[in-house]
């Protein structure tokens, strides 16, 4: 295809999840003079919302943290299900237009920067075959795992298992197991949602898991902000329950790292106090590690301790062997039954979506650079990711970036200048893991993301109230390289005599 066939926007922003649609907000209120395009590799708008469909499926954070800064959640429930989460993002996109600027099927592949040009050239599988855009600024919002394919172990024997093997990522929509024999392989928060959504159908289901994860109950139903939302303008009542959550959250966040033992012991008490005292909370609910070393699992109105003295489900502490043709052959010598096994074994982590990068034609492996203030990288310009917290709600964090990327835009248009490009320079940086966090998904793929430093901006904080007052008023000068490159000459054509 020829450059000239290339469409030009001024932010080609990849992905109509809940960050590429917060980020079409954004460039149309704090950004109104650019022109933006949302390049959106599925059919759907959603992202996450909109590829997971198993059973239960619902937020783990409360949707007054996980909804938009700039839409109240109006919904009863604070944990929200699936659908409900989708029809809010469709909803914002259709009543602020952001819809109109989606490109459905244009799977991005690669992405050019010219300095001399102080312009990406962006290409994608569109649905009519390869398309290019330019742009002077990109948006990765594209999510962080893979789509395609979700994290499964290679256990020995499934050939022969006699039932059926699902992946949550990719649920059938036909699948019926009423009645069934079910295992449910994990314990992190797809499986604790899972088996009491099955459990209601279901024989029974059992949770099959290496380890413990911490998990926590709260109400679905948050009823202080209820009762707010009743009494106060719902914007108000909505910036309220936001901040007292956001509070809370780092409240609960910081006594847990300065204080763990206590706050394991605490976290255990409630399961114990949930389950009753002969339950086995030391063996199924003791994790071996800290409290937000990795993420906690969320169970709304203590579905899955319901479902678990209610007899529907169960817990096993143990590991695979095998799989056998009725089910799977554990270490401890026990054959655990089955008919349908679900692997919600995690996510594959992928960093903006694996697409090919160059600055100037040199190919771009972002493992090398240093990640700069959560959302740029050192020596690409013109090029930020929304990244949300491992503590915290995805949103908060999606919200600040796009409120960051919309002031540096318009210090740039302020200014004159075309480029902007975060430089490490003489900063004396100790390079550590992107994300300070031990859950499997996340260490399996750290060495692919890149670094982040020992001192500010090339620090990754996971703290909202130091976030907002870095990127909505701190300095867009620190570490940040402003210029004009200059633009290679048009080539002069001989006239003939």
């Amino acid at each position: 295809m020829s450059e000239r066939a290339a469409e030009h926007f001024d932010v080609v922003v990849v992905g109509a999840g809940i960050s590429g649609i917060g980020a079409g907000y954004h460039l149309q209120t704090q950004s109104p003079d650019r022109s933006y395009v949302i390049l959106e590799g599925r059919g759907q708008l959603g992202g996450t919302w909109d590829l997971f469909r198993y059973p239960g499926i619902r937020s783990d954070s409360d949707m007054y943290t996980l909804g938009y800064s700039f839409r109240p959640w109006t919904e009863a429930k604070a944990i929200a299900d699936g659908p409900s989460i989708l029809n809010y993002v469709t909803e914002t996109a259709r009543d602020f237009g952001i819809d109109r600027h989606i490109r459905f099927g244009h799977h991005v592949k690669r992405a050019a920067w010219s300095t001399p040009d102080a312009c990406w050239r962006v290409e994608a599988d569109g649905p009519d075959g390869p398309v290019v855009f330019t742009c002077a600024f990109l948006f990765m919002c594209s999510g962080y795992y893979n789509y395609a394919q979700g994290h499964t172990p290679e256990w020995p024997g499934t050939e022969a298992f006699a039932g059926r093997i699902v992946h949550p990522q990719f649920w059938p929509s036909d699948f019926d197991y009423a009645g069934k024999e079910v295992v449910v392989i994990g314990s992190g928060a797809t499986a604790v949602t899972l088996v009491p959504a099955m459990a209601d159908t279901a024989s029974h289901v059992t949770m099959l898991q290496r380890s413990p994860t911490y998990v926590v109950s709260r109400p679905a139903e948050d009823a202080a902000a209820n009762w707010l939302r009743r009494k106060l303008p719902a914007k108000l009542a909505y910036r309220l329950v936001r901040w007292r959550n956001v509070l809370m959250g780092m409240l609960f966040f910081n006594l847990a790292r300065k204080r763990p033992a206590q706050t394991k012991e605490r976290l255990i008490g409630l399961v114990r106090d949930q389950l009753g005292p002969d339950y086995d909370v030391a063996t199924h609910f003791t994790p071996s590690y800290n409290p937000w070393d990795q993420r906690l699992c969320l169970v709304p109105d203590a579905d899955l301790f319901e479902a678990i003295k209610e007899h529907r489900a169960s817990v096993v502490t143990d590991r695979i062997v095998r799989f056998t043709r009725n089910g799977l052959l554990l270490e401890s010598g026990t054959e655990l039954p089955a008919d349908v096994v679900v692997t919600a074994t995690g996510l594959e982590l992928q960093l903006l979506s694996d697409v090919a990068f160059s600055v100037d034609g040199v190919p771009v492996d972002l493992a090398d650079t240093f990640n700069y203030k959560g959302m740029m990288y050192s020596d690409v310009p013109n090029m930020a990711s929304s990244f949300g917290y491992t503590n915290a709600s995805w949103t908060l964090k999606a919200d600040l970036t796009c409120g960051y990327v919309c002031r540096l835009l318009n210090t740039m248009k302020k200014r004159g200048v075309r480029q902007a490009t975060p430089r490490v320079g003489g900063a004396d940086l100790a390079p550590a893991p992107f994300l300070d966090f031990t859950s499997g998904y996340v260490t399996r793929a750290m060495a692919k993301f890149p670094k982040q430093g020992s001192k500010a901006p090339w620090r990754v904080h996971q703290n909202y109230a130091r976030d907002l007052l870095a990127l909505k008023y701190g300095s867009v000068d620190d570490g940040m390289e402003f210029s004009n490159p200059v633009p290679v000459p048009a080539r002069k054509v001989p006239v003939s005599a």
